[in-house]
């Protein structure tokens, strides 16, 4: 209470509309009840509609006709009035004189840029200019006047401030910069006159409702004289048009000042609490990217705080581990470079060949390659809303102390020793192992990736791991690979194995009887495709592996019931023959792998994953302790097997399993690739034959097995090299067999 009481001291005139008709609590408990248990900061990216406003367009939907505007009957009489009566709140809210300007419905901001851009008439004496800071929708219209033989350059505007921060309001205070322009080809001279801004654009197509009329066999048409008819294809998106001065009609109750001061109050409290944050030896947790004033009476802040964070030693946390831990705790933001690369370049300090050789790297928009070459490849971008509040604030806040400034303890216990696996000699290893007192206490095969597994108390080995193990796979046919991240209900599909009758049985309670297909078998199979995937594994030369798969195919009878399994079309696929082909670095050289020969599954990153049985049971100390985090309905605590191990052991230590370098199971030696990053998919359990979804066990994990974006849990085995000569078609696991190891 003592920090929310600071808070209004300092913003107490501006947050909360304290002279508007409802307070921002009665707004929230009344309006957005929905957002009890979610912290909505993207606001910038999509704001959120109230309650009341989705009730009021509801009822006004259900109680009045509104017909196609292109007629005149009576119910279209009534949609053209409401569409002009929208067409003029927009100007109003604008103050926008209808004599000036018209308003033109399009999808979205997007749309209305590519309208201008295409209908432009574009030639050698046009010039585009843009900012550096322009979304890549305004962007996009550089192809048509660079098409066109038009030039086009880029601008960087700078505000310049006083020597107390604030901005200057004098016009010659902002200073220009142009960047080098841009040409493509010569094109025509536009010849004629310039005239007013709408009938500069040239429109080609036309379409319903933008023609007065036109003759089908022969070249006459002839437009409308509306601008806004001009330009409109079609039937315009009338019913969602109507609802318009529904939204218009809360701007109107709040007022927009009022909204505006509002949130830049809680904007600058961010920014303030952000700055402050330092770690134990001094170092500034937070870089904003932000050129205004902290001030109180600057008006100008917006809603929007860009950021990234630091570690003590002044390397990045990417914002995709922010992301995900944001999540966790219930707080939806956004990250990357927002679909805006010049501003990104710009405060990131990335050149032109940072940009093209991350790119090389195989880094795309929405992909995890966060931090590439010690640089940030993106940022955390908070933007606050008219309806957010201070408890919203301050949660944001106080996750980035917990996750970011706080340090766990356990993180100084030397726990976690290695997140990846080192480059080491194999040679003698059988010499350095001793008993760990730990013992194989389950064995689980995967057949299908994703799916169920089963246990046993025996299994036989391969030279790609446990026999059969995630050997076959589900595609949808669109060629994605399906897994329970985007399918959580393959977790429900059932399978087992028989050895003696090489029988592959599936079950799913979305399907009749139960399937079996012959392991040994040609005669369901139908053909063989081939496709590449990138290992997801950073291997220690500092390369991801390519893995050239080529698979089997199945007959449309099976590939029909996994499609009624899973809800979708999708082909079941078996693995015949795999290969690491080639390698790629995260700076984007290409390299060769080591073991190209060497035959693997559809594991996504090791063979072998295993788990400690005291490791989860002190895992499940800290959920029961922690139990108000927990999502009602969820248990308190998890299984082993929601880790979706292949082996489970237990008699040792929690977590002593983290500092094994090789290890042996029976007659069987291992290396260990380092801990298993988990992800959203160990937060799923069932409950009553359905799939649910919690934020735990990943959540508690969060908070004491992170290391550098990662959260560990588990380690991940792959046949020792030293010892993989010895390794025949008669190796097996079995149940009981103990464990030797060796640590580093």
């Amino acid at each position: 209470m003592e920090d929310k009481e600071e808070f209004l001291k300092e913003f107490g005139d501006y947050y909360g509309y304290p002279n508007g008709p409802k307070t921002i609590n009665e707004i929230r408990a009344t309006e957005f009840k929905r957002l009890k248990d979610t912290v909505y900061l993207d606001h910038a990216g999509a704001t959120l509609y109230s309650e009341l406003q989705m009730e009021a367009i509801f009822k006004d939907l259900t109680t009045s006709v509104y017909g196609n505007p292109h007629s005149q009957s009576d119910s279209s009489s009534t949609t053209s009035d409401i569409v002009r009566e929208a067409r003029q709140q927009v100007l109003d809210y604008c103050n926008a004189s209808p004599k000036d300007y018209k308003c033109i419905f399009t999808s979205g901001a997007t749309a209305a840029l590519k309208l201008v851009g295409e209908n432009f008439p574009w030639s050698c004496k046009s010039t585009f200019m843009y900012t550096m800071e322009n979304h890549n929708s305004v962007l996009g219209i550089r192809e048509y006047a660079l098409n066109q033989g038009a030039a086009a350059f880029a601008v960087d505007i700078k505000e310049a401030v006083d020597q107390d921060g604030a901005s200057r309001s004098s016009v010659n205070s902002v200073k220009v910069s142009q960047h080098p322009v841009q040409r493509r080809n010569e094109a025509e001279v536009l010849e004629g006159e310039l005239t007013d801004a709408a009938k500069l654009l040239k429109k080609t197509y036309f379409s319903g409702g933008t023609v007065a009329a036109s003759i089908a066999d022969i070249d006459f048409v002839r437009r409308r004289d509306g601008v806004e008819e001009h330009f409109e294809d079609g039937t315009i998106s009338f019913l969602s048009i109507a609802s318009i001065r529904h939204g218009f009609k809360i701007f109107n109750t709040l007022t927009t000042s009022a909204m505006c001061r509002h949130i830049m109050s809680l904007a600058m409290f961010l920014k303030k609490k952000l700055l402050a944050f330092r770690h134990e030896n001094g170092e500034s947790v937070c870089t904003l990217y932000d050129n205004t004033s902290l001030k109180v009476s600057s008006h100008d802040s917006g809603s929007i705080v860009s950021l990234n964070l630091k570690r003590p030693d002044g390397s990045w946390f990417g914002y995709r581990e922010v992301e995900k831990l944001a999540s966790l705790s219930g707080i939806q933001l956004r990250t990357g470079c927002f679909c805006n690369p010049g501003a990104c370049a710009k405060y990131l300090g990335l050149s032109h060949s940072d940009l093209l050789s991350n790119l090389e790297a195989g880094h795309v928009c929405w992909d995890d390659n966060d931090v590439i070459n010690g640089k940030p490849t993106g940022a955390v971008r908070v933007s606050f809303g008219y309806m957010s509040t201070y408890e919203d604030a301050k949660k944001f806040i106080d996750f980035i102390r917990s996750s970011f400034v706080s340090i766990p303890s356990e993180f100084k216990k030397g726990y976690l020793l290695r997140a990846k696996s080192n480059p080491y000699p194999t040679e003698g290893i059988e010499n350095r192992l001793s008993s760990s007192g730990c013992y194989l206490k389950s064995i689980t095969i995967y057949p299908i990736k994703s799916c169920a597994g089963f246990s046993v108390q025996s299994w036989p080995l391969s030279s790609a791991g446990l026999k059969y193990d995630r050997e076959w796979l589900l595609k949808s046919w669109t060629g994605e690979i399906l897994t329970q991240k985007k399918v959580p209900e393959m977790s429900l599909i059932s399978t087992f194995i028989d050895l003696n009758q090489q029988i592959l049985s599936v079950e799913s309670p979305c399907c009749e009887g139960k399937l079996q297909i012959k392991v040994d078998s040609d005669s369901y199979l139908c053909g063989k495709e081939e496709f590449y995937l990138h290992s997801q594994r950073l291997q220690h030369n500092g390369y991801f592996s390519i893995i050239r798969y080529e698979v089997r195919c199945y007959e449309n009878e099976i590939d029909q019931w996994f499609s009624n399994a899973v809800g979708q079309p999708c082909s079941l696929v078996r693995c015949c023959h795999s290969q690491y082909c080639s390698t790629l670095s995260n700076n984007g050289s290409m390299g060769m792998c080591r073991d190209v020969d060497s035959r693997v599954n559809f594991a996504n990153e090791a063979p072998f994953l295993l788990i400690s049985e005291e490791s989860v049971s002190d895992l499940n100390n800290r959920l029961c302790s922690n139990t108000q985090k927990h999502s009602v309905g969820a248990p308190a605590y998890v299984n082993p097997m929601r880790f979706r191990p292949n082996l489970v052991i237990s008699g040792g230590e929690p977590y002593a399993e983290d500092g094994w370098r090789n290890l042996k199971i029976g007659n069987t030696y291992f290396t260990s690739l380092g801990g298993c990053n988990r992800c959203q998919m160990i937060n799923f359990y069932h409950q009553t034959g359905q799939v649910k979804k919690t934020s735990e066990p990943l959540a508690t994990l969060a908070s004491y097995r992170r290391v550098k974006g990662k959260i560990l849990f588990g380690i991940l085995l792959r046949y020792d090299p030293g010892n993989r000569a010895g390794l025949d078609t008669n190796s097996w696991l079995t149940v009981g067999e103990e464990v030797h190891s060796n640590s580093e």
